[in-house]
């Protein structure tokens, strides 16, 4: 299936689930989507369907896995492209706790070697692409020896494509959450290692808070890739397509992106799904507008509820302005 990496949505821990993506799919036909991380080897020895379990609607989805073994991620990987995942995308980058016990995520950025020898293995196992999400470094490095080690010593075995967060990851001494503004980006470098590699593809992520930024920040490279503001503000995706791509945008309002996702709330439910499991993706829909206050009160409260229906979305709905519709 062909795709394109120059707008995505970042794989997000416990945000970008089936739901989520289902959702922002509505807002745009073109945005690459990836999923939450998933551990190599929760999906070779767990409940493969539920963890990574997908609708063809949500295409084109990339998959991210997590880990530090070749043979695991291989065997990761192949069940992954079974699944009908358009790309595998190693992650390199999370600072999190849970990452760092299990030796991945970002304290791979000082094993340039394992993850060269990671994404061999993987690259070995399927015929789809094999791509890095990366920081520029972690706690101590120098992020210009740091990421270009990285980069280059995956390259020679055959990634071409590699998302780069452009922020330090400091894996002690700040939490995840002191991560995101500590230390400063630096787009510049990302920059730099596009000018200097430019046979490779170079997408920025980090800190792009709407779709201006991530094209004026991008203009020298290959792509944005968007993560928290596309969920705390998923509006910005309904743009993506006319803006990025110079196509016609999906729906034009945020009622018709509510209807045109009713079958799959309604399908939800009567699969026995609860309604929170879908909305508290979709909070951030008004964010700015008339009423969304009492749009993310309304969903937050009711939603949680026993026996929770479409109801509630229509109340929720019922309470924000109309004015919404020219946005």
């Amino acid at each position: 299936m062909p795709f394109s990496r120059r707008l995505s949505v970042a794989p997000m821990m416990d945000w970008t689930d089936r739901h989520c993506r289902a959702f922002h799919r509505v807002l745009s036909r073109k945005a690459l989507l990836y999923t939450e991380m998933a551990v190599d080897k929760a999906i070779i020895h767990g409940d493969t369907e539920r963890l990574i379990g997908f609708s063809a609607r949500e295409h084109p989805v990339a998959i991210q896995l997590g880990g530090s073994e070749p043979a695991d991620l291989a065997a990761a990987a192949r069940t992954a492209e079974a699944f009908g995942y358009c790309e595998i995308n190693l992650n390199v980058g999370c600072p999190s706790d849970r990452v760092q016990s299990g030796r991945f995520g970002a304290c791979l950025m000082r094993e340039p070697d394992l993850v060269a020898e990671c994404v061999a293995a993987m690259r070995e196992a399927v015929t789809i692409p094999v791509t890095v999400k990366c920081r520029i470094g972690v706690d101590d490095q120098e992020p210009e020896e740091a990421l270009f080690t990285l980069v280059d010593t995956v390259a020679a075995r055959g990634v071409t494509s590699f998302a780069v967060h452009a922020r330090k990851a400091w894996l002690k001494g700040l939490s995840p959450k002191e991560n995101r503004s500590v230390p400063p980006l630096d787009y510049d470098l990302v920059r730099r290692l596009k000018a200097e590699r430019p046979e490779l593809e170079i997408i920025l992520n980090g800190g792009l808070a709407d779709l201006d930024r991530a094209q004026a920040e991008t203009g020298a490279l290959d792509g944005a890739m968007i993560g928290r503001a596309a969920y705390h503000t998923p509006w910005i995706l309904a743009r993506v397509d006319s803006q990025i791509f110079g196509e016609t945008d999906p729906v034009a309002t945020r009622s018709q992106a509510l209807a045109a996702f009713r079958p799959y709330i309604a399908a939800h439910l009567e699969a026995g799904g609860r309604l929170q499991d879908i909305t508290r993706h979709m909070l951030g829909l008004y964010a700015g507008e008339p009423g969304a206050r009492q749009w993310r009160r309304i969903l937050s409260e009711k939603a949680p509820r026993s026996g929770a229906d479409l109801d509630v979305l229509d109340e929720a709905q019922a309470a924000v302005s109309p004015r919404d519709e020219a946005a």
